[in-house]
C-alpha cells in the first residue's frame, strides 16, 4: 500500500516570528560574539540568527560598526561605578576612585579582546556608557578639576583605558608574544651604558611594577595633568 502524501502545512500553522526588536537583536548579536568572535557579528549573519533578512536590521542600526557598539554598550552595564556614587571616606582620595572606576572599565574589555579592538572605534550612546561618563566626570569635579579641562579630560583618560586593553588583549592572543617580551627585556638589559646611558641609567626600573599598577599611574598621570594643565 502506498503511504499517504502528508497534506501540506499552511503557513498560517506555522509559529509566527517574535517581532525584532533593539534588544533582542543586541542580544542575538551578543549570543555570536560569545560562541563565534565579533568578526562573526555582520548583518548577514545576524540576519540569518533572527531567520529574517538584512535589510530589517538597517531598521535600527546603520551598519555593521553601529551594531558593536550596541554590543559594546551591553556590557558596559558591567562596569563597576560604585566609588563614584558612594560617599567617600575621609581617607579616599577622589583620584584613587577614580582609578577603580577606570580599571573596571579596562577590565570589561580585556575579558573580551575582540570587543577591546572595537571599542578603539565604537560609539555608543546608550545609558551604560553615559553613566561612566558621569561617573568619571563627576570625580573630576570632586577633585577640583575646572570643567573644560574635565570634559577634554575625561576623553584622554577613556582612550587610554580603551587602549591599554586592546594592546593587552592582542598581546594575550599572540602565540609569540612571552618570546617577544623577553627579547625586548634582553636588549634593553643588554644596552650598552656608552652608547645608550639613560637606558643603562634607569636600569630594571623600565620592567618594574606589575600591570595594574602600571595602568593606574598611568592614569594619575593623566587626571593630575588635567588638574593642572589648562586649556
Amino acid at each position: 500500500m502506498t503511504p499517504a502524501t502528508p497534506a501540506p502545512r499552511s503557513r498560517r500553522e506555522r509559529p509566527a516570528k517574535p517581532a525584532l526588536s533593539h534588544a533582542g537583536i543586541v542580544g542575538a548579536a551578543v549570543r555570536i560574539m560569545r560562541a563565534e568572535g565579533l568578526q562573526r557579528v555582520t548583518m548577514r549573519r545576524l540576519a540569518t540568527e533572527l531567520d529574517t533578512g538584512p535589510a530589517s536590521l538597517y531598521v535600527y542600526f546603520g551598519n555593521t560598526a553601529e551594531l558593536h557598539a550596541a554590543i559594546l554598550e551591553e556590557y558596559l552595564g558591567a562596569v563597576d561605578l560604585s566609588p563614584a556614587k558612594a560617599p567617600a571616606a575621609p581617607q579616599d582620595d577622589w583620584r584613587e576612585r577614580l582609578v577603580q572606576v577606570l580599571a573596571s572599565y579596562t577590565g570589561v574589555l580585556f575579558e573580551h579582546p575582540s570587543l577591546a579592538r572595537s571599542a578603539l572605534v565604537a560609539r555608543p550612546t546608550g545609558a551604560n556608557y553615559l553613566a561612566l561618563v558621569e561617573a568619571v566626570l563627576g570625580l573630576l569635579d570632586e577633585g577640583g578639576v575646572p570643567p573644560g579641562q574635565a570634559a577634554w579630560g575625561v576623553d584622554v583618560l577613556l582612550q587610554l583605558a580603551t587602549a591599554a586593553a586592546a594592546e593587552q588583549a592582542t598581546r594575550s592572543e599572540t602565540d609569540s608574544a612571552e618570546e617577544e617580551h623577553d627579547a625586548l627585556v634582553g636588549a634593553l638589559r643588554g644596552a650598552s651604558a656608552d652608547a645608550y646611558p639613560h637606558i643603562a641609567a634607569v636600569g630594571d626600573e623600565l620592567f618594574s611594577g606589575n600591570p595594574q599598577q602600571r595602568l593606574g599611574w598611568m592614569f594619575r598621570v593623566v587626571v593630575n595633568g588635567a588638574l593642572t594643565t589648562p586649556r
